[in-house]
């Protein structure tokens, strides 16, 4: 039996050109915000930094939204807005989501809604602190309703009155945590193919959960065979026989003795063992302390960083 579920994913070259064709369609033709061109196809000049995603099924196309983000091309609400009457300042992590469009047919569905959410998922995957948009007037109830604010401001293109609107990705995550029903529609009724995942990972901190279970105290270290410990990656092989011996033949002296505070001794072993500088070794505590104690000075507020979603906590 063929799929005829919804795909929303990144718009490849062929969907682009659908895109384009369905662009002239609504909006020369439907809307009458341009005028028809002999090609049947509109573009602007920021196609080649715009973003697109699509809903298809098959090889029809259903939806399509844009994501430009921060840089030189600048946005296109550039073309009708002054930067300094914005009411908010333009910096290098303002995204702004446009061409929002939903072709006949599908027009009482939620694939404007999941289309909204592929959007901002993305942003908010790459760092996005503000969104902006401009929404034709007759559907600025569903812009509102995904967390975006009225600024205001208003502009005449053709015959379509549109709203400038802009939130911050954090107000947009609390609307978005309050659309449960529509993000389990996507996940049960739609194939997401974005390679960002529909749900935001949660924040937590891997390590620490397995000792919450048996006992932070170490009072029920017998439950350790009862409960599998899948926070940290633990080595999953016994310790040498021979570090074994070690340990149990001078353990009275080991636990009254602190260890050298630089691990010299184990950074020349490791050196000497990989053939590598003994420059190139850091100990610590696990990737957790060796990340907590790296980052802070590899960065300062000037930094940025390229974070991949889903990853850890850290």
């Amino acid at each position: 039996m063929p799929d005829h579920r919804f795909v929303i994913a990144e718009a490849d070259g062929k969907t682009r050109g659908q895109i384009h064709r369905a662009r002239h369609r609504v909006y020369a033709l439907e809307l009458g915000q341009h005028p028809p061109n002999a090609e049947e196809r509109l573009t602007d000049a920021l196609d080649a930094v715009n973003r697109y995603f699509a809903a298809t099924c098959g090889d029809e196309l259903a939806g399509f939204v844009s994501v430009t983000p921060p840089g030189e091309a600048g946005y296109s609400i550039d073309k009708y807005f002054r930067r300094d009457e914005l009411p908010f300042e333009v910096g290098d992590d303002v995204f702004e989501i446009r061409l929002l469009t939903v072709m006949p047919g599908h027009r009482r569905s939620d694939l404007a809604g999941a289309l909204m959410v592929a959007a901002f998922r993305w942003i908010e995957a790459r760092g996005g602190r503000r969104v902006v948009a401009i929404g034709r007037r007759e559907v600025k109830g569903m812009y509102l309703k995904s967390g975006l604010s009225d600024t205001g401001l208003t502009v005449q293109a053709g015959a379509v009155t549109y709203d400038l609107l802009h939130a911050g990705v954090g107000e947009i995550r609390a609307a978005l945590n309050g659309m449960a029903g529509l993000v389990s529609r996507i996940e049960t009724g739609m194939d997401w193919r974005m390679q960002v995942p529909l749900r935001k990972p949660a924040t937590c901190f891997h390590g620490g959960a397995f000792f919450g279970a048996i006992g932070a105290g170490f009072t029920s270290l017998e439950r350790r065979h009862d409960i599998i410990n899948a926070d940290v990656l633990d080595a999953w092989f016994s310790p040498a026989p021979a570090v074994t011996d070690a340990l149990r033949d001078h353990l009275p002296w080991l636990m009254r003795t602190s260890p050298p505070t630089d691990c010299e001794g184990l950074v020349v072993a490791i050196s000497t063992a990989r053939g590598i500088p003994a420059s190139c070794v850091l100990p610590g505590a696990g990737s957790s302390d060796l990340i907590f104690r790296a980052f802070p000075r590899w960065l300062d507020s000037w930094s940025h960083v390229l974070l991949l979603d889903p990853t850890y906590g850290e």
